[in-house]
């Protein structure tokens, strides 16, 4: 049985059908990619599915005792919380539990008898709820998400209200993810994340993660690393493809081309009838004429095929642009930091030297809030830097995409704005009207789409309008600050094609040849693909001041930082193991110890101490080594009860201790594993005399 199950839906927004008999059913496991163009209703569907959405028709079934949870592109959090107090919010019934074993504790403490019993059975069944509830690696799980997802704990105390729209999206993102529902229904969860973040959402989505995924994203990489089926919605319908996303736009292309030869082999026949009907219509033949033209009135009407969804060819020439000088930009020892208070300024980068000549593709990465839009500042002088020299080549025209754009006269056609900018940029020459509508044919604005005004469209429509008009703007360095950020796959995919660079005869596609843009590009971007398919070199920001020249693509840096990482994180396992040699070492020499210094206050041998006289090594006490005549006396005054009861408590911690250690959560966590780990050792340090005395009263009576 499935756990959430959509069946025929329909929705409609006034006249125009959203949504026409979608059915979608999410099995235990599943990893569902959503994709599809901005308007086609995918928000809609997935709104209907977590029942956040009441459609006009069709029915949403979910499996007793199944939780869903829903990630809003726009999400609802109490403005007086902290953040990290909503983040606790997940844990509400861990809570719970936490509450009644620490009254169960309490009621210990002062029974004894058959009542001790109940209260034990009732802590082991809390424990064993618990458990399941995370246990107690809470605190890290809610510090490791968290700062996976780029949230540091300088804001773990700032209320909601005072959280600007990314953070408040990266607290949503991980309060559901510390939920652990069932199924995890999310819109878009990389808006607002950096590549960190991604990479550690990624991580955790094909990792840690073991319910059911349904999400709707725009980053390619994610939805080939985490899914194993994409569905596409298009004309109001579902369509799935088993496969990651790379495997989705193969079989995609195959079967719209088959589509597309069935269609034109209908059309041609319809034209076939059509001229013999027009041929015979008034002579001999025209009774045949006459029924031919029923039967294909009506084949028309019950059983033609739909002319397939297609993405425009890139036909584009760009129009030529003043060459550059051999040099674009040179910067040496430059430096930015900014005052976060009046005493620690944040240092954004610092000595930066790096040289970007004609026709090179460079790519700025790095966190949220590290600096990448001032450093391109910086380098093209419109912020001062605090240290160093800019120099910029000659004859440099630019066009600049920044996050904040600046939109142009709302009240122009896609068309007419294109031509605008056309002939600005081309004040010698005629621009044609046609020009204007291939230039906007080839960024995905089709028929009447080219007539409508500017002020009519979607933000990420009006970000390809812009997009467009500074490609064929005639400019040679093109500077793009997130440009992919309102866009969908097949408009960020078809700006990628403008800007490809030529891939080697040597690659995984061999003979592809790179975009119309021929010039020098600078892109601050989070999207991996687009960095991968644009750029050739880096520069690295990594958020403490430091930022690295990178020569080579996304892939081969990360690749580099992972073989890093590992080899890191291999020198930590091996140190900690030798930490654990050393620890074992030195609790043996203690045990040595103290066996010995028990064994001078008692004037007995350390084989005999503890035991009854004669008790041999196989005995019941055998090495058990007795404690100090001081801590004797101690536990002598104690009642058995007392003395059992004790014994249980710190036996039920070291339970609930190994429980924890044995997290895959906790054991990653070297810091928390140490702390674990001493206190499991003094426990067992205090158990030892407790232990013993019991053993003694038992074997005295």
């Amino acid at each position: 049985m499935p756990l959430l199950a959509a069946t025929n839906i329909r929705h409609s927004y006034g006249n125009t059908v959203i949504l026409d008999g979608c059915s979608l059913s999410v099995e235990a496991g599943d990893r569902i990619g959503i994709v599809g163009r901005n308007g086609t209703g995918k928000t809609t569907f997935l709104k209907i599915m977590a029942g956040a959405f009441k459609p006009d028709s069709g029915d949403v079934a979910t499996a007793r005792g199944c939780r869903a949870g829903y990630l809003s592109q726009d999400p609802v959090l109490d403005p007086e919380e902290t953040l990290r107090g909503a983040a606790e919010g997940a844990f509400a019934e861990l809570h719970r539990l936490h509450q009644q074993l620490d009254r169960v504790y309490h009621d210990m403490a002062e029974a004894t008898g058959e009542a001790l019993d109940k209260l034990m059975k009732v802590q082991m069944r809390l424990e064993a709820e618990m458990e399941a509830a995370g246990g107690y690696a809470v605190e890290h799980r809610i510090e490791e998400t968290l700062h996976g997802l780029g949230l540091e704990d300088k804001f773990f105390n700032v209320k909601v209200r005072d959280l600007s729209g990314g953070q408040k999206g990266r607290l949503a993102l991980s309060r559901l993810l510390l939920e652990q529902p069932d199924v995890l229904l999310l819109d878009e969860p990389t808006n607002h994340l950096d590549i960190d973040g991604v990479l550690w959402l990624e991580r955790f989505l094909r990792e840690e993660f073991r319910g059911a995924v349904v999400m709707i994203s725009h980053d390619r990489y994610l939805l080939n690393h985490v899914v194993s089926k994409i569905v596409e919605v298009e004309n109001g319908r579902l369509i799935d493809y088993p496969g990651n996303y790379a495997a989705f736009r193969e079989t995609r292309a195959l079967r719209r081309l088959t589509m597309m030869r069935a269609y034109e082999n209908q059309q041609d026949k319809f034209r076939q009838e059509e001229a013999f009907i027009r041929k015979y219509k008034a002579g001999q033949r025209a009774a045949q004429a006459q029924g031919r033209l029923a039967r294909l009135e009506r084949e028309k009407r019950d059983s033609t095929l739909e002319r397939p969804v297609e993405l425009a060819e890139l036909e584009l020439k760009l129009p030529e642009a003043e060459r550059s000088g051999d040099i674009v930009a040179l910067a040496r020892g430059v430096s930015k930091a900014y005052a976060e208070d009046s005493e620690h300024p944040k240092v954004l980068f610092k000595g930066l030297d790096v040289t970007i000549s004609r026709g090179e593709r460079w790519g700025v990465i790095g966190p949220n809030g590290a600096g990448k839009s001032t450093l391109v500042r910086c380098l093209l002088g419109e912020t001062p830097a605090d240290a160093g020299t800019v120099k910029l080549g000659a004859n440099l025209r630019t066009a600049y995409f920044r996050q904040n754009q600046d939109f142009p006269d709302l009240s122009l056609t896609v068309y007419e704005y294109l031509q605008k900018v056309m002939k600005k940029e081309n004040p010698h020459r005629e621009v044609r009207e046609q020009e204007a509508r291939n230039l906007a044919g080839a960024f995905l604005f089709s028929g009447d789409e080219q007539t409508r005004d500017l002020g009519t469209l979607s933000g990420g429509e009006r970000t390809r309008a812009v997009l467009a008009g500074l490609l064929c703007s005639g400019k040679n360095l093109l500077i793009l600050d997130e440009p992919t950020n309102h866009l969908d796959i097949s408009s960020a995919e078809r700006l990628e094609d403008m800007l490809a660079l030529p891939i080697e005869e040597t690659s995984e596609q061999p003979g592809r040849e790179g975009g119309p843009f021929e010039h020098t590009l600078i892109l601050i971007s989070h999207d991996r693909a687009f960095i991968d398919a644009c750029c050739n070199r880096l520069l690295v920001l990594d958020g403490k001041g430091n930022c690295e020249v990178f020569t080579g693509n996304y892939s081969a840096w990360h690749e580099r930082e992972e073989a890093r990482r590992k080899a890191a994180a291999d020198a930590e396992a091996q140190a900690k193991r030798q930490r654990e040699r050393d620890e074992q070492d030195r609790k043996r020499r203690e045990t040595e110890q103290k066996a010995a210094q028990a064994s001078k206050a008692t004037n007995t041998p350390p084989g005999k101490q503890g035991g009854k006289q004669g008790a041999g090594p196989g005995g019941k006490t055998a090495g058990k080594q007795g404690p100090s005549s001081t801590s004797t006396n101690a536990l002598e005054r104690l009642k058995t009860e007392q003395l059992e009861e004790k014994i249980q408590k710190i036996e039920s911690r070291i339970r609930a201790i190994d429980a924890s250690m044995s997290d895959p959560d906790v054991y990653r966590d070297n810091r928390k594993m140490s702390q674990l780990g001493d206190e499991r050792s003094k426990l067992v340090a205090d158990l030892e005399p407790l232990e013993f005395e019991w053993m003694r009263r038992a074997e005295s009576n």
